[in-house]
């Protein structure tokens, strides 16, 4: 264990936004906690690092389970000594369809896991940052451009990235006191192999006037890049919000 050598953890790091962004700390001399629901994702992840592996390490967790993050936050602390920064990455888009067809059942996991989740990493962080020394660190939420504007029939995904700025802007409060950062990046179709399939193979994305129409992409390089750039400010600096997203995708009024 290097002491010199800063731990990141990040959450959905078996695929997408998190296999990249875990990669991208990994190429930046960091040690990495990969965090998400499957062993095997996750360690094609640490195996795609190359000499890097050594540096990785892999932790199955359902991040709606406050006993599974407690797990994943000792198991980090054990391995590598301390957190400096924490990727609340981990999320997923729930139903798509009227307001009126949305079950409990699928409204309650798009909460679990992507507010009660962020709010438990975010918790085992701070007990652990504000007693470690160096003192300090930073939690960078995955928001999206639905914490800002919803897409057609998102009613349960949009109201859950509403809910991660209330608790971005709580955390980033409640930090000062102990040289805790807490920031929020907001993307706007990253190029997934989901995000893909619907909005270039498929038929599209559902547009405010109900039609249907492909939009342009984002490299997963650019949001990976931003999130270092996010994690690499000294404590005293905070990029509070940042909207990265493709450049010709609707946003503004959603057209």
């Amino acid at each position: 264990m290097n002491p010199n050598r800063k731990v990141a953890i990040v959450t959905g790091a078996g695929s997408g936004i998190g296999r990249r962004t875990a990669l991208a700390f990994l190429d930046e001399g960091y040690s990495v906690v990969l965090a998400g629901r499957r062993r095997k994702p996750l360690e094609s992840t640490a195996a795609d690092s190359g000499s890097a592996v050594s540096r990785a390490r892999v932790v199955p967790t359902d991040v709606a389970d406050p006993d599974a993050v407690r797990g994943l936050f000792a198991r980090t602390q054990e391995s590598f000594g301390r957190v400096d920064v924490l990727f609340n990455n981990a999320g997923i888009f729930g139903p798509s369809g009227p307001v009126e067809d949305i079950l409990y059942e699928e409204w309650k996991a798009v909460m679990d896991i992507n507010v009660t989740g962020t709010f438990l990493c975010a918790r085992e962080a701070f007990r652990i940052m504000k007693d470690q020394h160096p003192r300090g660190g930073r939690i960078i939420n995955n928001g999206s451009l639905s914490a800002h504007a919803p897409r057609p029939h998102s009613a349960a995904y949009t109201a859950s990235k509403h809910a991660i700025t209330g608790l971005t802007k709580s955390l980033s409060l409640a930090g000062r006191e102990y040289d805790i950062a807490c920031g929020q990046i907001d993307i706007g179709n990253a190029a997934t192999d989901l995000i893909k399939a619907i909005l270039q193979d498929g038929a599209g994305a559902t547009q405010a006037d109900g039609s249907k129409a492909a939009e342009p992409t984002l490299d997963l390089d650019h949001v990976a890049k931003a999130v270092i750039h996010m994690a690499s400010l000294p404590l005293a600096a905070n990029i509070q919000f940042m909207t990265i997203m493709a450049t010709n995708m609707p946003f503004i009024g959603r057209g």
